[in-house]
C-alpha cells in the first residue's frame, strides 16, 4: 500500500444551467494514494459562510468509474461511469433527493505521483436535464522547502 502524503489539489468545476455557467475554483491540500490499481483523493472543503464547518470529500478512481463521496451536513455520493447513467441520492436537511447522473467523458491521467482527472457529466431530476457539469482535478505532490 502506498503511503499517504500531502498533495496540492486544484479543482475547477463548471456547472451550466439554462445556458448560464458558474465556475468554481478550489485549491487545497489533501491526501492521494494508489492502492490495488485504484486511486484515492481525500480533502476537506470549507464553507465560505461558516469557516468552522467543512465537508470531507473522497474521490475514488477505479478504471472508468469515479465515485465522489461527500460527508458533512449534506451527504452525497455521485457515481460517474463513462457512457452510463446512475441514480444517485443526495441527503439534505429537507430530505433525500434522487438524481440521475450521466457521464459523457472521463479522462484519467493519474499516476502514483499525482496527475489530472477530467470528467464531464449531466444531472437530471425526474428525467428532465437540470445541468451540464464538468470538473478537472490536478494533483501535485507538495514540496517542503525551508
Amino acid at each position: 500500500m502506498a503511503k499517504k502524503e500531502n498533495y496540492l489539489i486544484s479543482i475547477i468545476g463548471v456547472q451550466t444551467v439554462d445556458g448560464e455557467s458558474d465556475r468554481v475554483e478550489v485549491i487545497t491540500t489533501g491526501n492521494f494514494m494508489k492502492k490495488n490499481d485504484r486511486y484515492f483523493v481525500g480533502y476537506k472543503e470549507y464553507s465560505g459562510e461558516e469557516p468552522l464547518s467543512h465537508y470531507d470529500n473522497l474521490i475514488k478512481v477505479d478504471g472508468d468509474v469515479v465515485t465522489v463521496s461527500r460527508k458533512g451536513e449534506i451527504r452525497s455520493q455521485l457515481i460517474l461511469e463513462l457512457n452510463k447513467r446512475h441514480q444517485c441520492v443526495y441527503n439534505t436537511p429537507a430530505g433525500n433527493m434522487t438524481i440521475g447522473v450521466f457521464t459523457r467523458s472521463l479522462v484519467n491521467h493519474l499516476t502514483e505521483n499525482g496527475g489530472m482527472l477530467e470528467v464531464n457529466y449531466t444531472l437530471d431530476f425526474n428525467s428532465d436535464m437540470v445541468s451540464e457539469n464538468s470538473f478537472r482535478i490536478k494533483i501535485e505532490k507538495q514540496t517542503n522547502e525551508g
